[in-house]
């Protein structure tokens, strides 16, 4: 037997090498890789104020290089992804606005649709609270069309230099790569505490966008401005949309915690399967216009990715619809391969000088290049454009085009100039002309500067239970927070958006919220720069309220969305239920294009005092109520007493209720639900969207299934709100 190694100590001489490759930043001056101090890392070089980005700026080149370049072979962000593929149909509105092919009434143009959580790695929950990317590849006629958005309208950051910050901090903290997919940690708090550009999509991230109820029924939005150009090569500002079919809803925190450990790929599961059972997701695409003579009417600037549009100032003009109708062959090579690009588009549409875009688009390209391996990323078949390629580019890592012919330069004269530049008459892209007159600059316009009052407008937009759950949200996520000074600090912040949700914030944290006098706000200030200058300048007499940031019921988001398709919906039952019962939900259920599942204390086959017996969908033990959208419980006493014998059965009910799911219950099933009553809901059986039949009366199904078009009974969760 041979002596196990004694690990060997390192010798001082060893410890001190060590040492020498420890960096301790604390105290020091900001410097690029090549030891260059720098004098300003909040703003990229621009031409002029509001004006695009230069490419000579090697300092934000440098940054983003290196951030880019970070993790191999994962995203470093939207790690987390799952997609479908499908077509855009084009409706009879776009080409008035653009000349791109796509947009021609009736076109229908292949796609594929990826969405994403965007801290997490591949290994973590679909139900972080997390923004959600959703990007669109549209295989047009012209060439690919990358919309690569989010589910929120708008960002933390509004120049691209920022970007490695912003997600640096959020990502798991260095010294020990905790926490996983989550921001409520010191870093991502106390960058955001000390950036009060970020304070708005605060709001977003904090609300019950961030932890939707399913991939299907959330919104996607371009984020950036960009333009439209049509035949006669007018331009025109635009936002673009997407619309969910079903509507938007969400999970709320505590279901998505559980979510998390019964079924981490909820999210992808829900897509996965929707498709399969030939229940199609759809969403409409939609562009909020802005004529170039009016890019400065608004109070607030139109190259600003931290503001939106309201809609009620500039409604959505629909301009076609996606449905997503089959799913991926193989994951890895389509949905991990695929490369998204914001800078991939087709003619009649272009950029604006959006700082955030502007960086972006360099960005792209070079994530790519070390991602996927090198210059040829666009040969991967999920990548490959319909359009057929002819240039002289060549070789390069992992080629699979086969060129042929002598020339691989333009122009030339052996191969008769071919291939040769297009002429915009035969499609070719052309740059929107735009002036452009500036001194080269670091700095940001000052219509830049108003960090509030999109904030405001958005907490002003929610509903109370909508309200109530940011309060949440920031509680737990500040709570999670190790430094008084950043929760005082953010305080601080939320306090100039409003003084009634600082306050309800501050309760829960056990604080007071400290004045705002003689604090600095913005730290994101050059080093010469009079920080003064660079304070929030709030803009009075703005929007009070916009209906439609809201996602309540009966917000315009919502209005006239009342189908319960792929809806699911569990039976809670035993042997001896109410099989009649049973039966009816199911054709009822199946008839809206709902799903009804039979979960037992076992798996098997179920016996009902009447009809045929059934088989089980789950056990008791491997599921639970956050899986599903409602209840349903059939009598026969049998049944329910020995569902009341069921720890697991009961909380099932007592769940549910907390979730504010609509709950059925007829004959002896009433008496579950009275078993499940708890501290601050003893009145669950007359609760709002619990439905119920005495003995010898018909199941309460079409109530049941009105109640399943409201999604939630937020008016429990309010009666039982805690006094802090």
């Amino acid at each position: 037997m041979s002596k196990s190694k004694t690990p060997s100590t390192p010798t001082n001489a060893k410890l001190d090498e060590l040492a020498q490759n420890r960096e301790d930043s604390t105290g020091q001056l900001l410097t690029t890789n090549q030891g260059l101090r720098v004098n300003d890392d909040q703003n990229s070089l621009k031409a002029g104020e509001r004006g695009p980005t230069l490419l000579e700026d090697f300092i934000l080149r440098e940054k983003i290089t290196h951030f880019d370049h970070e993790r191999i072979p994962e995203r470093v962000v939207h790690a987390r992804g799952v997609a479908a593929h499908g077509y855009f149909e084009a409706y009879d509105t776009g080409s008035q606005y653009s000349k791109a092919d796509f947009l021609k009434a009736g076109t229908r143009t292949p796609v594929f649709t990826r969405f994403s959580t965007v801290a997490g790695s591949r290994g973590s929950s679909d139900l972080a609270r997390d923004v959600r990317g959703f990007a669109v590849k549209f295989y047009t006629q012209q060439g690919v069309f990358d919309l690569v958005g989010n589910n929120m309208p708008v960002f933390f950051i509004q120049d691209a230099i920022k970007f490695p910050d912003f997600v640096h901090a959020v990502k798991p903290e260095p010294h020990n790569e905790i926490p996983q997919a989550a921001s409520a940690h010191n870093t991502f708090w106390d960058f955001v505490s000390i950036n009060p550009e970020a304070t708005h999509m605060v709001l977003w991230a904090m609300s019950d966008r961030a932890i939707p109820r399913s991939l299907r029924m959330m919104e996607g939005f371009g984020v950036h401005t960009f333009r439209l150009i049509d035949a006669a090569g007018k331009a025109r500002f635009v936002k673009f949309h997407w619309k969910p079919k079903l509507g938007t809803h969400s999970v709320v925190w505590d279901e998505a915690l559980q979510i998390s450990g019964k079924d981490p790929d909820f999210h992808r599961r829900d897509l996965w399967n929707a498709i399969e059972d030939g229940a199609y997701p759809e969403w409409e695409l939609g562009v909020q216009i802005v004529e170039e003579e009016d890019e400065m009417k608004f109070d607030f600037d139109l190259l600003d990715a931290t503001k939106l549009i309201p809609e009620e100032l500039v409604p959505v003009t629909i301009l076609g619809k996606m449905v997503l109708d089959r799913n991926p062959d193989n994951y890895f090579a389509e949905t991990e391969q695929v490369a998204f690009h914001l800078g991939h588009v087709v003619p009649g549409i272009d950029f604006s000088n959006d700082p955030l875009l502007q960086g972006r688009l360099f960005s792209y390209t070079d994530t790519q290049l070390k991602r996927l391996g090198g210059p040829n990323f666009h040969e991967i078949p999920i990548n490959r454009s319909l359009s057929p390629i002819h240039n002289g580019q060549r070789d390069g890592h992992m080629r699979q085009q086969i060129n042929v012919g002598q020339t691989s330069y333009s122009p030339n004269l052996v191969n008769d100039n071919s291939p040769r530049q297009a002429k915009q008459s035969e499609g070719g892209f052309a740059s929107y002309q735009e002036r452009v007159d500036g001194n080269k600059v670091r700095a940001r316009s000052q219509s830049f500067k108003d960090h509030y009052s999109q904030a405001r407008l958005f907490w002003n937009s929610q509903s109370a239970p909508e309200k109530a759950h940011i309060v949440k949200a920031l509680r737990f996520e500040l709570g999670k927070v190790e430094l008084e000074s950043i929760r005082e600090r953010m305080l601080v912040q939320l306090s100039q958006v409003d003084d009634s949700l600082a306050s309800r914030v501050a309760e829960g944290l056990g604080l007071s919220v400290p004045s705002a006098k003689g604090v600095q706000l913005n730290l994101a200030v050059p080093a010469d720069a009079d920080p003064a200058t660079y304070q929030s300048v709030p803009v009075k007499d703005k929007q009070a309220s916009s209906p439609a940031l809201s996602i309540a019921v009966d917000s315009p988001i919502n209005a006239g969305k009342t189908s319960i398709a792929t809806r699911q919906v569990a039976i809670l039952a035993a042997d001896g239920v109410d099989g009649a019962a049973i039966a009816s939900l199911k054709k009822a259920l199946e008839a809206a294009g709902a799903k009804a599942k039979l979960v037992a204390p076992r798996l098997g086959q179920l016996r009902p005092a009447n009809g045929d017996t059934l088989t089980i969908d789950f056990s008791l033990q491997t599921t639970a109520s956050v899986m599903f959208d409602a209840v349903f419980v059939p009598g026969g006493e049998k049944s329910v007493q020995t569902l009341r014998q069921q720890p697991d059965a009961v909380h099932f009910i007592n769940e549910a209720y907390k979730h504010c799911k609509p709950i059925a219950a007829s004959g002896a099933g009433v008496e579950l639900l009275k078993a499940a009553a708890y501290a601050g809901a003893e009145d669950i059986l007359t609760g709002d969207g619990v439905l119920l039949s005495k003995d010898g009366e018909a199941a309460p199904i079409d109530s049941f299934l009105k109640a399943m078009a409201q999604h939630r009974f937020w008016s429990r969760e309010m009666k039982a709100e805690p006094k802090v």
